[in-house]
């Protein structure tokens, strides 16, 4: 007896309902009422546990108190502009998707103790990100899946801008404001990624599991938050005595605060600070979705005792050497490889199945801490002076003592570090750092 012939009725079967829903998904998408998730965003339903977050923060402080009320409404206004971020999370048989969200707005909330926390798709009236008020500051937490830093920040200022308007303020677009009365164009819309395959290079996708901090941990999903309010034309001085970019010497007190926390310790494993890297000024593709990859600067103690200025010699040439458009080629065209592989015809579970076990096995172990730069936020004048400061905030991690995020506004740069344990060594050493440098310091904390 052969089982060929139910073979090939099971297989055509599949093609049928696969071609279907390919059409129908190209109609749905022309009506923008769902959206594939883009090649970086598939990955973090399947690592949405109790344990893990996949959420950031970026939040922008006022000079005048927050009225909520007016808030709400100017969310209600701006959510139509952003049809991509108006969405929720839905299971398909192959992968997850984002379809229109039937409910409205999503409710504007005071802030919480532990922001960043864990997604959940059934709360929140589905939608993936949530606005809060405290005081004078008006914060916004994204699921990873739904957008990156950079497409953050232009729905947050845009939503601030109308907020801004809403109460009696001529605020002109501009910059990270868009025009709430202009319709989304195409390229906001897409999945980027892509059109910046193509590469023929190979890249090596595995790297060693390096050092961690330990410490004694909070409860999942609350996190110590401490900011350093640092005066930007300061740092950029201290950068270009040193002959590299602010972003290189950021990350390298990052990476050396690792490097000195283990010495102290005694140990020898590799240490590395994960870079992200926004891809929109390398190809010149201008989406609200994701569209940046992470780059991973590392020194190895077994080489030998390092200096400052040594790590940030090896950091600066890193990024230098790495930053550009064909190495980023190569490195987009091997993660859409990765998609198109036999997991492609993989049902749903079984892919969560497996990322999930990878990333239990794998994880946060490739990387020792996060540095996340922004760079400098611009907005219209007339909105500028109305805000303070702005702040990006990573989510807490499962065994990375601390995941740091900065932003510049103005003549303010704030770095935020994002610490799971209760002892405060990793930031007391990044600070202290600074100081070092002659640099002055403001800190804020959520810490008692």
């Amino acid at each position: 007896m052969t089982f060929r012939p139910y073979l090939c009725i099971i297989y055509n079967g599949y093609l049928r309902i696969r071609n279907y829903a390919l059409r129908k998904g190209v109609t749905a998408l022309q009506n923008k009422s769902w959206f594939k998730l883009d090649n970086a965003g598939k990955i973090f339903p399947g690592q949405n546990t109790s344990t893990w977050s996949n959420v950031f923060r970026f939040s922008v402080l006022m000079k005048e108190k927050v009225k909520p009320e007016v808030l709400e409404q100017a969310l209600k206004d701006v959510l139509p502009r952003f049809p991509c971020f108006d969405v929720c999370m839905k299971r398909g048989f192959f992968w997850y998707y984002l379809k229109k969200n039937p409910h409205g707005s999503p409710e504007v909330k005071p802030d919480i103790v532990n922001p960043c926390y864990r997604v959940k798709f059934n709360e929140n009236r589905g939608y993936l990100f949530r606005v809060y008020y405290y005081e004078n500051k008006i914060s916004v937490d994204f699921y990873h899946a739904l957008t990156d830093g950079r497409g953050a920040s232009l729905f947050t200022c845009t939503l601030v801008a109308q907020y801004l308007r809403l109460l009696g303020y001529d605020i002109p677009n501009g910059y990270n404001v868009l025009d709430i009365n202009q319709k989304p164009t195409a390229e906001e819309l897409e999945d980027p990624f892509p059109k910046c395959a193509g590469s023929k290079a190979k890249l090596p996708r595995g790297k060693k599991w390096v050092y961690h901090s330990r410490g004694t941990k909070l409860p999942n999903h609350m996190v110590n938050i401490t900011s350093g309010i640092i005066p930007l034309a300061d740092l950029k001085a201290v950068a270009k005595s040193k002959g590299v970019t602010v972003t290189e010497f950021v990350e390298t007190v990052l990476l050396y605060t690792m490097y000195l926390m283990q010495k102290a310790e005694g140990g020898t494993k590799p240490v590395s600070v994960q870079i992200p890297v926004d891809l929109r000024n390398v190809f010149g593709i201008n989406t609200l979705r994701n569209f940046s990859l992470t780059y991973n600067a590392r020194i190895d103690p077994n080489m030998g005792e390092y200096t400052f200025d040594e790590v940030l010699t090896q950091v600066s040439a890193y990024l230098k050497q790495t930053h550009n458009e064909k190495t980023l080629r190569a490195m987009t065209t091997a993660n859409l490889k990765l998609e198109q592989s036999v997991m492609k015809y993989m049902p749903l579970f079984i892919k969560d199945l497996g990322i999930g076990i990878s990333f239990l096995i794998t994880g946060e172990k490739t990387t020792s801490i996060l540095g996340s730069n922004m760079g400098l936020v611009k907005v219209p004048d007339e909105m500028a002076q109305h805000v303070e400061r702005m702040y990006l905030m990573a989510g807490p991690g499962v065994i990375n003592g601390s995941r740091c995020g900065a932003v510049g506004f103005k003549d303010t740069f704030v770095l935020t570090v994002a610490n799971i344990y209760e002892e405060s060594e990793i930031e007391r050493l990044i600070f202290t750092q600074l100081v070092k440098m002659g640099l002055h310091v403001k800190i804020e904390s959520n810490r008692k």
